[in-house]
């Protein structure tokens, strides 16, 4: 019903469910959660088409109604039908402009889009590269980093004299990718690291709110974050051997990686004959890469996101991973997560997901599909060609990982709802209410390189 947009029978039979005698405690919960889960879905989609339409003609003034039909129609505009009322998701309008190229003329003031330069090829991936064929390592180019990340709830979001239990990421240390972790400060003082080998990291805190004023988290920390480039030879890539440790690795997962029959059916489509595996994986990561990416609903309110990303269109950053991981296992090519943040100089950062694959006899290597394959631009130099597939095999250093999994419990454990049930990036948040979800607080992220006075900062909501 919840996810047929059916709100008010969904409400209605939850409410009569729960009611009934002898309810076991996990029916109860999940229960509850389909109660949250419509809270959530109608935080994300909030526009009627009028609505929408104002937006869209911010960008482009003279709109015609047939335009908007039509892009809707293709599925260019992201809706859901709620109890008889077609309502649409709230980034819709930037998202458009990523997914028609047809949109994107249109625009008054075209401008380019605020993305990750390491997403594009460029000097860095070079030097890397560089660095890794003449050193013979697959781990270079290290830089030193301090990172200042913060939680901020909203005043009188919890009753004063009440104590607010924060949870912010944390990095997790990773040989040859991030290294030399030191704790720095907090705000406040008192706090709780979870264990290093935790599968979603954090430092825990809990605070007292006071009337009229915000509760304010923050933790600063230092690390050393290294570059890596595999050079690997398809010819010398055979199919691992499925030991006890990468079993789980080629395994189904539910609710988010299944091998549904129609993921076998694009596998088949995609792969056809082949069966090296890395050549087999060059295939799925191109395939996936040619999802366009766009702005992304809440997680915890999709029933299964790879199976999402495979069917509406676009996808994130996470929905392109779940989706590449549940492909690459589908074919025996173990394959697991990482997520975090990424930063670069001048002023950008963002959340960001990407994950490993296992390819014998290299070993775990990088991936990260949604910055894709690299292609030579206009003024393309001598190896360019050979930079094509940096990001499968290959990771910039711009990024800090708090996460090696999805979907794991925080420690110490959260009492109620997570508002992210898959991912670990922006924070988590509660009190003896019940769970403080996004529309609550805010979230914010600096870096500086340790002895360099250059510094940027974002401060945003928590939405994705």
């Amino acid at each position: 019903m919840v996810d047929a947009g059916q709100f008010q029978a969904a409400g209605a039979a939850i409410g009569r469910a729960l009611a009934a005698p002898g309810l076991a405690s996990a029916d109860r919960q999940a229960l509850l959660f389909q109660r949250e889960r419509m809270h959530r879905i109608a935080l994300d989609f909030t526009l009627d088409a009028d609505a929408l339409k104002a937006r869209i003609r911010q960008q482009i003034p003279d709109l015609r109604d047939e335009e908007f039909r039509r892009w809707d129609a293709h599925g260019l505009l992201e809706h859901m039908v709620i109890d008889g009322r077609t309502l649409y998701f709230k980034r819709d309008a930037s998202n458009l402009f990523r997914l028609s190229d047809e949109a994107a003329m249109r625009r008054a003031h075209p401008a380019p889009f605020d993305d990750d330069p390491m997403g594009a090829l460029n000097d860095y991936h070079r030097k890397v590269r560089h660095a890794a064929l003449k050193e013979q390592r697959s781990s270079v180019e290290p830089h030193r980093v301090r990172i200042t990340q913060t939680l901020t709830v909203d005043a009188d979001a919890v009753p004063a004299g009440q104590v607010v239990r924060a949870w912010i990421p944390y990095p997790k240390p990773l040989p040859g990718q991030q290294e030399d972790i030191r704790y720095v400060a907090s705000e406040p003082a008192r706090h709780e690291l979870a264990p290093a080998d935790a599968p979603q990291r954090t430092a825990y805190f809990e605070k007292t709110a006071q009337a009229g004023k915000p509760t304010a988290f923050s933790v600063t920390y230092e690390l050393t974050l290294d570059a890596q480039y595999h050079v690997i030879d398809p010819a010398n890539v055979v199919p691992a051997k499925i030991t006890p440790e990468l079993a789980p690795y080629v395994a189904e997962r539910p609710p988010h990686v299944v091998f549904t029959e129609q993921m076998r059916l694009f596998s088949r489509q995609v792969v056809g004959d082949e069966t090296n595996p890395y050549r087999i994986a060059q295939k799925l990561f191109a395939a996936v890469d040619e999802i366009p990416w766009a702005g992304a609903r809440e997680y915890s309110t999709i029933p299964n996101i790879s199976d999402y990303a495979l069917h509406a269109g676009h996808a994130d950053c996470g929905q392109q991973t779940l989706l590449l991981i549940t492909l690459l296992r589908m074919n025996g090519i173990p394959a697991r997560w990482q997520s975090g943040a990424i930063f670069a100089p001048g002023g950008y950062d963002d959340i960001h997901d990407w994950g490993q694959l296992y390819l014998a006899p290299y070993g775990w290597v990088p991936m990260d599909v949604t910055f894709g394959r690299l292609r030579p631009g206009a003024h393309p130099k001598p190896g360019d060609d050979a930079l094509e597939w940096f990001y499968l095999g290959g990771l910039d250093a711009w990024r800090v990982a708090f996460n090696s999994d999805f979907g794991q419990p925080l420690v110490p454990a959260k009492r109620h709802f997570r508002s992210d049930t898959v991912d670990s990036q922006r924070g988590e948040v509660e009190w003896s209410g019940g769970n403080l979800y996004y529309d609550q607080w805010h979230y914010g992220f600096t870096w500086t390189p340790v002895g360099a006075p250059a510094t940027t900062t974002t401060q945003g909501s928590a939405h994705r």
